[in-house]
């Protein structure tokens, strides 16, 4: 059996099921109605309209550590219009480790001595700004990515570093940036890792939650985790994901049940498995049923929900195995999109031959696809930036199967139309003259609009 048929073969099973709830789903959460008054001059409007979409609402992106990290400007320039030709969001590296290495003295400015995959926030802002990319904030508190010089605080003193972190972090971006993880992947540190004294105690999270909230109280809060369906007596489990009893669904009920800040809920897709085992896997990953029942369980929570990292292998460059991920990413994408609680999709690596960090026992070093993530081909684009079948799949899902742009004509300043949620353009036609409004459609919103041309 082909390595198509394998991991496909779920989504060819319940392909019926699957199109049934991506169409509907689609149509009732990522659409809307919008209808518009319009006058000229005091009176109604007729005449002819053509209406584009600029943006989505919803949230598409990338991490963004590879900004100004390759080793030349040709490709530091190709990764800038690749990033900015799909995504409408961008993952900054606010790992602590790597942003205030030297205590007092943070790398914020574009000119700050350089850490591989790891750019200055104030670069990443000029950019974002520039293309008019939203930036998301990656992480206040990530215990694994603690700097040496605050790991073995006592734990008064730890907090009394983490709460000063987060208030020079509000006062410089919370106006700026919109979304920001709290803590981040809470289970794995205890696999073999070395903690902070502060890991293992009781208000670890609910103090991260609530300090975080008296310097970003009008931010957006995610949680975040990979451990979806781990289950404390039976560990992995792909049914875990889909009962209250996961580790992480007990984690968050218990978070908010007390009053805690969330608004979003982060579950990762990393699909770091060897190429012998994606068939069984695919059971887990792939398959449309389990990834709904996954989504509707977390769902109950209340809380919308975001694929915060997400890593589709092509296990080699060119060929079948490309295609194949292209076609596992257009079908996992689709589900994700469709889904009512979901509210941003962000694949993790853009490049192949960039991952995580450099010339490390055990993890990536530039270029060398034999070692550490690099050996999933799991970007994007080519090590050359060339794009492959994945990017171009994205492209095409986020500007043109999920993109509106129509014509009207407009009697008595009455214009409706139904469109992907977003921001558009209205360019109004009469005698020759154009004018142009923008209006922005919400699911949030009655999206009425009164425009005066």
């Amino acid at each position: 059996m082909s390595r198509k048929s394998e991991v496909l073969r779920f989504f060819e099973a319940h392909r019926d099921y699957a199109e049934e709830r991506i169409k509907s789903g689609i149509e009732l959460y990522r659409k809307g109605a919008a209808e518009i008054s319009v006058t000229l001059d005091g009176k109604p409007f007729d005449g002819r309209v053509k209406i584009t979409q600029k943006n989505h609402e919803f949230r598409f992106g990338a991490n963004l550590f590879m900004l100004g990290e390759f080793e030349n400007e040709t490709k530091n320039e190709l990764y800038k219009e690749k990033f900015a030709k799909v995504f409408n969001l961008a993952t900054l590296p606010f790992y602590w480790d790597t942003l205030e290495p030297e205590k007092g003295k943070p790398r914020f400015a574009k000119d700050s001595p350089p850490i591989y995959r790891r750019p200055p926030i104030d670069l990443c802002m000029e950019y974002c700004e520039k293309t008019g990319i939203e930036p998301k904030a990656h992480c206040l508190n990530y215990d694994m990515f603690t700097p040496a010089w605050a790991h073995d605080l006592t734990v008064p003193e730890f907090k009394k570093a983490l709460s000063r972190r987060m208030r020079v972090l509000a006062e410089r971006y919370a106006d700026r940036i919109p979304s920001w993880e709290v803590t981040n992947e809470t289970f794995s540190l205890s696999k073999g890792r070395n903690p902070t004294k502060f890991y293992y105690e009781d208000d670890f999270l609910a103090w991260s939650y609530r300090t975080a909230d008296r310097f970003f109280p009008e931010n957006h809060f995610i949680i975040n985790d990979y451990m979806m369906w781990d289950m404390i007596a039976d560990g992995a489990n792909r049914d875990a994901a889909t009962t209250n009893r996961a580790r992480y669904y007990m984690q968050i009920e218990r978070l908010l049940r007390d009053g805690t800040h969330i608004d979003s809920i982060g579950m990762q897709y990393h699909n770091f498995f060897d190429r012998a085992s994606e068939p069984v896997r695919a059971a887990e990953r792939y398959d449309p049923v389990h990834l709904y029942k996954e989504l509707d369980n977390y769902a109950k929570l209340g809380k919308r929900i975001q694929i915060t990292e997400m890593t589709v292998p092509a296990y080699s460059e060119g060929g079948d195995d490309e295609e194949v991920q292209a076609e596992l990413l257009y079908n996992t994408y689709r589900v994700f999109f469709s889904h009512p609680a979901m509210e941003a999709i962000i694949y993790w690596n853009l490049v192949d031959g960039y991952a995580y960090s450099k010339n490390l026992p055990g993890r990536a070093a530039i270029g060398n696809m034999e070692t550490g993530e690099n050996t999933y081909h799991g970007g994007l684009l080519r090590f050359d930036l060339s794009e492959k079948p994945a990017f171009r799949v994205l492209d095409r899902l986020f500007h043109k199967e999920w993109h509106t742009e129509l014509k009207r004509e407009v009697r008595d300043g009455r214009l409706a139309f139904r469109g992907f949620y977003g921001d558009y353009d209205i360019t109004f036609e009469k005698d020759g003259k154009l004018y142009t409004k923008t209006v922005s459609l919400s699911r949030d919103t009655k999206n009425v609009f009164s425009l005066d041309l």
